[in-house]
This record gives C-alpha cells, structure tokens and sequence, in this order.
C-alpha cells in the first residue's frame, strides 16, 4: 500500500491524536489486560495493548490502516481493567476519525453501517431497522443477506415495516451537529 503519511508526520500526529482523546500514551505499561478482555481481540490483526505501543513508538500508519480499529466494539472493557485507567475507546475512535480523515478504512463495512445507522437517526430521531438493513445490505453489495430471516421477524414482530420517529426530530438533529462540531476539535 502507498504510504499516506510521512516519517515525521508518523512521529507528530500520534501523540497529538492521543492528546486529543485525552489518553496520555506514557501511562501504558503493557500489562496486556485490555487485550485479555477484549471480546473482539480474536477478530484484530493488532491487538488493544499492541494499538497504544505502536502510538508510543510514532507509528500512526500501521494503526490507521489496521482493522482492528474498525473492530472494536468501543464496549469499554479495556478501559474499566486498565490498572491506569487509559482510555483506549477513546483513543480507538480519535484513530477510526483520523484513518476516514485520510481515505483509509480497513473495514469498510462497519463505516457503512456506522454512516447508515447515523444517517437514520439524523432523518427519523431514532434507528429504523428496517431501513437500516436495507440501506446497509444495498450500500455493502450484501443485497440478500437478511432475506431468509424477514418472514421469521415480522412474524414475531421482532421489526416493524412501520416507521415511528421522534416527537422532537430537530432537537436529535442539534444534538447530532454538535456533537459532530465537538469531534472535530
């Protein structure tokens, strides 16, 4: 793969993403216990502890177009058995926020399923599953995927063909721009 990033631009912009995502790279000694507990660690070509070493050696590009980063749940578990409390959720998301900055996404259906889930909400309030699943199946290529399933969840009304949104849509709307507006701080 071509290279995106410089040297330099390697060593200088992984302790400025840390920095942002509030995470101070020196508190991670390696112990290993976010990997240990990461639920989608056997899934990751790089594992959580490995994420933050690479961050303290400056090497940015190898994490950005990881898949790893894409994986993660963003569950937590990292966090609450970290013995420094580093916030490697938060580091994760900085990382998937700087990877889309530079065209790179390993994984390119969860930014689409990420992308769609966000786009629901912004049009109707809350996630429609429906439309959810057929935008994602249509966008991913995966166009049949969940057919052999619809029959058996509108028969248990496990979703819904009717669309129900919220009463207060600008409101989710605000909510969502500013958040957007917070991120790219």
């Amino acid at each position: 793969m071509e290279k995106v990033l410089s040297k330099d631009e390697n060593k200088a912009l992984a302790p400025k993403i840390a920095e942002q995502s509030g995470v101070k790279l020196h508190e991670c000694y390696q112990c290993g216990k976010c990997t240990a507990g990461c639920p989608m660690a056997h899934a990751m070509d790089i594992m959580p502890r490995q994420i933050v070493r690479y961050m303290q050696l400056g090497m940015l590009e190898e994490v950005l177009e990881c898949k790893s980063i894409w994986l993660c749940a963003a569950c937590g578990t990292c966090y609450d058995r970290c013995p420094h409390r580093v916030d490697l959720t938060a580091l994760i998301e900085a990382l998937r926020h700087e990877a889309k900055h530079h065209k790179i996404c390993a994984v390119r259906e969860v930014d689409i399923f990420t992308e769609t889930f966000l786009g629901n909400i912004k049009v109707f309030g809350k996630s429609q599953e429906v439309i959810l699943a057929g935008v994602y199946n249509t966008l991913s290529g995966n166009l049949l995927q969940n057919m052999n399933n619809v029959p058996h969840m509108l028969r248990h009304e496990m979703v819904k063909p009717e669309i129900h949104g919220v009463k207060d849509k600008e409101g989710v709307r605000r909510l969502m721009k500013a958040a957007l507006e917070e991120d790219d701080k």
